[in-house]
């Protein structure tokens, strides 16, 4: 499984900042097979892909915005191309589109992209938050909804599930053999239910890798929005938490 484990670099935001090939370098020392791209921070497409691979790291995915999707395909498929990855994943909505015309004209827009690509390898995902849980379209969540057709794929965030009080490993399956890329995070146990490390919160992770490594999950990407500290040792307490849960389910 530990060949699946990707790195989501939001998670790592202020450091790419400072330096981030020198970043890569922790991450694969770390022992992460891979990282999701969110932003580059200055640097070029062509500096970061060299430094994913001459570190020995893959590119699970690219979190992109919908108006580069809508407006920007072209360049954000060279960097696709860049980073040998072929996951383009609307990473969220602005305030103005959360309603169910909103929802109705991403829907569209997402599935103009799909279309677009179609042919160069590449899949169109969305990556959820809550809030598409507080509208109702079509008697569904407004998730289920932009997710209803094949062509957009689904990056299900396990947090923000558990977020909305729906049950994370009964939401994925749902989605078997459509999420190439499933996002791993956790949640505290005390009232702030804010954001945890994996494996130290009140998610039961072990079932949802079971059920990815059975349903096509390709990746499992761990994100931790906010950390209490470095957030390098949130990741390492993440990536070995993974690793027990691995040889837990090896053994069972």
């Amino acid at each position: 499984m530990r060949e699946k484990l990707a790195a989501q670099l939001y998670t790592l935001r202020n450091e790419a900042k400072k330096d981030f090939p020198a970043l890569l370098r922790e991450v694969k020392k770390m022992g992460w097979a891979a990282v999701q791209i969110d932003g580059l921070h200055g640097y070029s497409a062509q500096e970061i892909a060299a430094e994913v691979k001459a570190n020995g790291l893959k590119t699970a995915g690219m979190h992109v915005g919908l108006q580069r999707l809508t407006k920007d395909l072209d360049a954000v498929l060279e960097e696709a191309r860049l980073f040998e990855t072929k996951d383009l994943i609307c990473h969220s909505l602005p305030d103005e589109l959360m309603h169910t015309q909103g929802y109705i004209d991403v829907r569209a827009n997402l599935l103009d992209a799909a279309e677009k690509v179609r042919g160069s390898g590449c899949r169109i995902g969305y990556h959820n938050h809550d809030f598409e849980f507080h509208t109702i379209i079509d008697g569904k969540f407004a998730l289920q909804y932009m997710l209803e057709n094949p062509d957009i794929y689904a990056e299900i965030d396990t947090y923000w599930v558990k977020k909305a009080d729906q049950d994370p490993l009964a939401f994925i399956k749902n989605y078997a053999g459509r999420m190439p890329i499933l996002h791993l995070k956790d949640m505290t146990a005390d009232e702030r239910r804010t954001f945890a490390e994996i494996g130290t919160g009140i998610i039961d992770f072990a079932p949802i890798l079971k059920w990815g490594l059975e349903n096509g999950v390709e990746w499992f990407a761990v994100e931790q929005d906010y950390c209490p500290g470095n957030p390098l040792d949130s990741l390492a307490i993440s990536y070995e938490n993974l690793v027990k849960l691995e040889q837990m389910l090896q053994v069972s």
